[in-house]
């Protein structure tokens, strides 16, 4: 569980407590982001003004309607129903015209958000490809997971509400607000008495839910990682009773989650019923003043009905504009993740005179030295310390030692996972610096302790290792590495399907089918880490017969701890502490009777007495 490390408290968002971007700061970087999507952004308020206009001019003639129906009444004349008739059908016009701007304008919105989301998402998953190994080995896969998911569904989300919502709610204010003052500016004075009220309490929710919100978002990570964990992990956690353990952390965790969201979406709720207070305060007012301008002859029958419908309308952009305000608080928390995670510095960027063909491929023999090496994970505190070595062509070279003893940071090294911190590294005589990282790492070969395999069939895993592989040729390396046999005794054979963690098959066969992709890459260079660690002891010489076969003119790094692997290496590098202590053959290193030595008698001497 690299980067999980049941990591029970605080960890997947601890970086963001120390944050300094301020989700402002996140809000204008997405509306930044938005640029690509100007012109249909653009279309979006335009359609959104025809759509609002047409809304806010609709109860205006209602109001002349009941003004004809009034006026013929009371001139004794009788309704002129040509007029009525003209005023009713303009009235449609203006909701049609309502209904058809709306709609294509939140077509145009959802066009543009969901353009920027998939950006997003690929701007993200780039980002992955270009991260230094040294922070996806500090992080939490679940966090990681929910930034690049739920994050990103929630801004979609957001952006796409608040973009549709607040741009016709901030029309219809100022329409409704422009025809009030038009029919009666004192009147409007007067329907705002209260508005400050209002103003205020909104301001004093913002604050309260802010917070909340980027809470809810950094404990939906946390939630992620335990659940990502107990799962990729559910046979340890189910063979040390750990079922508890990770019950009550995901409960608390999620006990948090639950309270951030509770208290967010309670903050923001309270936009609703305080805006209808301060609307029914408003209308009270609007009731008793525009009732007196009417008897005063200052305001027609038709005009205080109008009066009225907008007085009640304007407090439904105003509470969205609120609410929208709210829902901001959050897209902005998730921003903030998103931005953190894609400000994150990447790994080192390749030299400039790095190129692909520092090397041609037909001169590649694979020489390689170390040249006084040094490096470590944190600074003052190295764990490969002044290392030289030389290896040739075609030799295997296997490296042994304590855990800890820097064997796996130094082939990590070598295919720049990490940089070092002072000395050299070269292949062909060449600085590796001076290589770029794809061409170099086209050139090595790794198989792994832990097995990586995608969901796809076994065919498709094998032919990963190259670009355009055809069945013949993953079948000729399954049958290199002594697979093949086992593959067709499966059900569907090379059409098996495998998941992520492989479970269907062996531990054995998982590896098998990690070397046979790395035989099918055809290196120069191989690194092995604990490749055999999984197989049985006949798996074992079939894996070894056919690792011969591929180190045929290649050389080789072993990483092993079963010495037994590793007897006929061209040589052996003995690594303590990050030095290496002792360098030779299998039988001469035994006859020195030093670290190797002890080493091998622990593993194969018999007890004593």
């Amino acid at each position: 569980m690299r980067g999980g490390g049941m990591r029970m408290r605080g960890g997947p968002g601890a970086a963001l407590d120390d944050s300094t971007r301020d989700m402002k700061g996140a809000l204008k970087r997405l509306v930044r982001m938005l640029k690509p999507e100007r012109y249909r952004v653009a279309g979006v308020i335009v359609l959104m003004l025809i759509g609002t206009l047409a809304s806010v001019l609709t109860p205006k003639y209602l109001g002349d309607a009941t003004n004809v129906i009034v006026d013929g009444i009371s001139a004794d004349t009788g309704v002129d129903f040509t007029a009525l008739r003209n005023v009713l059908l303009f009235v449609v016009a203006l909701y049609v015209t309502n209904a058809l701007g709306n709609f294509f304008g939140g077509v145009l919105a959802r066009i543009s958000v969901q353009n920027l989301a998939y950006r997003l998402r690929r701007q993200s998953q780039e980002k992955v490809d270009r991260l230094a190994l040294s922070y996806l080995d500090k992080q939490s896969r679940g966090d990681l997971l929910s930034r690049l998911t739920n994050d990103i569904d929630n801004i979609a989300q957001t952006l796409m509400q608040t973009l549709n919502h607040t741009i016709q709610a901030i029309y219809t204010v100022i329409g409704i607000l422009s025809i009030m003052l038009w029919l009666s500016w004192s009147l409007t004075l007067w329907s705002f008495v209260v508005l400050p009220l209002g103003m205020f309490a909104m301001m004093k929710i913002l604050q309260r839910s802010k917070p909340q919100f980027r809470k809810q978002w950094q404990k939906t990570g946390e939630v992620s990682s335990i659940v990502e964990e107990s799962f990729t992990g559910s046979e340890v956690v189910a063979a040390y009773g750990l079922e508890d353990q990770f019950d009550e952390v995901f409960t608390e965790a999620n006990d948090e989650l639950f309270d951030a969201g509770f208290k967010g979406q309670f903050f923001s709720q309270l936009s609703h019923p305080i805006m209808g207070f301060v609307g029914n305060m408003s209308f009270v007012v609007v009731a008793v003043v525009g009732g007196l301008q009417v008897i005063n002859g200052q305001l027609t029958i038709g005009g205080i009905q109008a009066f009225i419908q907008y007085s009640r309308q304007i407090n439904q952009p105003v509470s969205t504009i609120a609410s929208m305000m709210n829902m901001l608080q959050s897209g902005a928390a998730s921003g903030e993740r998103i931005f953190d995670f894609l400000d994150t510095p990447e790994m080192e960027e390749d030299a400039e005179t790095a190129y692909d063909d520092v090397v041609p491929a037909h001169q590649r023999r694979g020489n390689i030295a170390f040249a006084g090496v040094s490096f470590g994970y944190d600074p003052g505190n190295p764990v490969i310390k002044d290392l030289s070595l030389s290896v040739h062509r075609g030799q295997q070279v296997a490296i042994v030692g304590p855990t800890g003893a820097g064997k796996t940071t130094l082939v990590n090294l070598l295919e720049r996972f990490y940089e070092i911190d002072g000395g050299a590294i070269a292949i062909d005589g060449a600085d590796i610096r001076d290589f770029s990282k794809s061409s170099l790492r086209s050139m090595i070969g790794m198989v792994l302790q832990d097995t990586w395999l995608f969901e796809g069939t076994i065919e498709e895993n094998i032919a990963y290792g190259k670009e355009g592989a055809t069945f013949d040729e993953v079948v000729a390396a399954a049958q290199a590495i002594g697979v093949d046999r086992l593959i067709r005794q499966l059900p569907d054979g090379y059409q098996t399907m495998i998941g992520d963690q492989g479970d269907n098959i062996s531990a054995g066969e998982r590896q098998l089918l990690t070397i046979a992709r790395a035989y099918l890459s055809d290196p120069n260079i191989l690194i092995l880490d604990e490749a055999t660690s999984s197989v049985d002891t006949r798996t074992e010489m079939l894996v070894q017969r056919a690792m011969s076969e591929l180190r045929e003119g290649r050389t080789s790094f072993v990483i092993a701890h079963r010495l037994s692997t590793i007897r006929d290496a061209d040589l052996i590098i003995v690594m303590v502490d990050g030095d290496v202590v002792e360098q030779g053959t299998h039988d001469s290193l035994l006859a020195r009777g030093g670290f190797y030595h002890d080493l091998y008698q622990s593993q194969f001497a018999g007890p004593q007495g």
